[in-house]
């Protein structure tokens, strides 16, 4: 890294610099400038070394992140917020919910919009967003415009319609809701409304919403396309989801997503068609995720397909050895077909695994 001798840099030098690190993608240039500020003992800056965290979670190592960030002699808020934020980024959000636990410092509504977010897209996780909300109100934060769209989907998992009126309130009492009569309909809003009629069976209705914005000339994106697919899902539409992904490809020339291919997987099994659902994952160009594979496990105990059963739960153990759904769920294929050898056996496997089943829970939203 070379320099003027009569410019002298100074620690907000850095920070811009690692910015463009990250824009463009360019992590060995950024390490360069890590080591320049070992040199010029400006890693002591808490600037600059939030600034290095940053800029390696942002080009993908998330090790390096981390490395440093456990370096930092005194770390502040922002370098507190900016590794949650990697973490809840690359997806591994049990260890920003453990490293906010243990933060030394007050956190700030970054903090709890970081975690509340990557909550959302976990098995309870809605819940537990909205415990974390009420935690930071506790607290004395002001949700801010991201409090509120990392707080709405998770009211919308459970249908919390009181917190999603209280959510509305509060953005209109402080200036949050410019588009409150929807004055131009833009393909969120369009989404929005497809993924609602989704989530409450209203498959039929979803796909004529879904024509409708056609017709209006606004062009769907990814998240438009994953709402029509989870319609086709949850009502069985397994031909209406292999027509609506093949128009993903080739009317809109977008790249079908593993959650995409989830929802097409789904379809076909609740329709029964376990076999075409098995093409699907076999020629799907994306690895198989525990989503896709489970619709598939889940189907196979409704048809009593015991052979692709095997198929699906031998992958599920691979990818989340320690859900004991998956171990319970093909015990009981065994069982239901009389099979009590194969069902005796996975459950001695669950034990040598060390794989418990979690007790049952279910949650109560009070009204005053």
């Amino acid at each position: 890294m070379q320099t003027s001798p009569s410019l002298a840099l100074d620690p907000f030098v850095f920070p811009l610099v690692l910015k463009s690190c990250a824009a463009i993608h360019r992590p060995q240039l950024g390490t360069s400038i890590h080591a320049y500020a070992i040199k010029s003992a400006f890693l002591l800056n808490p600037f600059v070394a939030c600034a290095l965290v940053d800029m390696y979670g942002k080009c993908g190592s998330v090790s390096a992140a981390r490395q440093l960030f456990d370096e930092i002699p005194l770390r502040n808020v922002v370098a507190w917020n900016a590794m949650i934020s990697i973490y809840t980024h690359f997806g591994r959000v049990n260890d920003a919910l453990e490293l906010f636990e243990s933060m030394d410092v007050v956190p700030n509504e970054s903090s709890f919009n970081a975690i509340m977010a990557g909550l959302v897209g976990l098995e309870n996780g809605a819940f537990r967003a909205m415990v974390l909300y009420r935690r930071m109100q506790e607290c004395g934060l002001k949700p801010n415009l991201i409090t509120l769209l990392a707080l709405l989907p998770a009211c919308v998992g459970v249908a919390a319609l009181s917190l999603i009126k209280e959510v509305h309130c509060y953005a209109i009492r402080n200036g949050m809701d410019p588009n409150i009569h929807m004055r131009e309909r833009d393909v969120v809003a369009w989404s929005s409304l497809i993924s609602a009629y989704a989530l409450h069976g209203e498959a039929r209705t979803a796909l004529e919403i879904f024509r409708q914005m056609e017709m209006a000339r606004v062009w769907p994106d990814d998240i438009t396309f994953l709402g029509v697919l989870k319609a086709c899902s949850h009502a069985g539409l397994a031909d209406e989801a292999l027509y609506y992904l093949d128009r993903m490809h080739k009317d809109y020339g977008m790249q079908a997503s593993a959650d995409h291919y989830s929802c097409l997987v789904d379809a076909l099994s609740r329709a029964g068609r376990l076999l075409e659902a098995y093409k699907v994952i076999q020629e799907m160009p994306l690895k198989a995720t525990a989503k896709t594979w489970g619709a598939l496990l889940g189907a196979c105990r409704t048809y009593g397909e015991v052979e692709l059963a095997e198929i699906a739960g031998r992958a599920l153990f691979e990818i989340e050895p320690n859900n004991a759904a998956n171990y319970v769920l093909l015990e009981k294929i065994y069982a239901s077909l009389g099979r009590y050898e194969e069902a005796e056996r996975m459950r001695r496997e669950m034990k040598e695994r060390g794989v418990k089943s979690a007790p049952g829970s279910s949650w109560i939203v009070h009204q005053d």
